[in-house]
């Protein structure tokens, strides 16, 4: 297999557990209910990311967890800000 359908069955395969895990969680990193933080969902997100970089630094390990964690923020990331197409940062 190369490096191109790789690229298509991570990215299916991510799509579908980022959509379960948001519909898990009620889409809870989008929509924080805010109750200790008052922090914007973007905001929490940039924490979240932190968080799990702070993780891996500090593990003797890398964990598959921790690597989905961060992509999965990143990718809310994007979307909180409406950043959904790439075609500008082809060079």
């Amino acid at each position: 297999m190369n490096t191109q359908e790789k690229i298509d069955i991570l990215f299916d395969n991510f799509k579908e557990f980022l959509k379960e895990k948001n519909r898990r969680y009620g889409d809870s990193a989008m929509s924080p209910i805010q109750i200790f933080s008052k922090l914007d969902a973007t905001e929490q997100l940039f924490n979240r990311v932190d968080d799990k970089i702070n993780r891996v630094k500090n593990s003797s390990e890398l964990r598959k967890n921790d690597l989905a964690d961060i992509f999965g923020y990143c990718a809310l990331i994007l979307i909180s800000k409406d950043w959904t197409d790439f075609k500008d940062q082809i060079d």
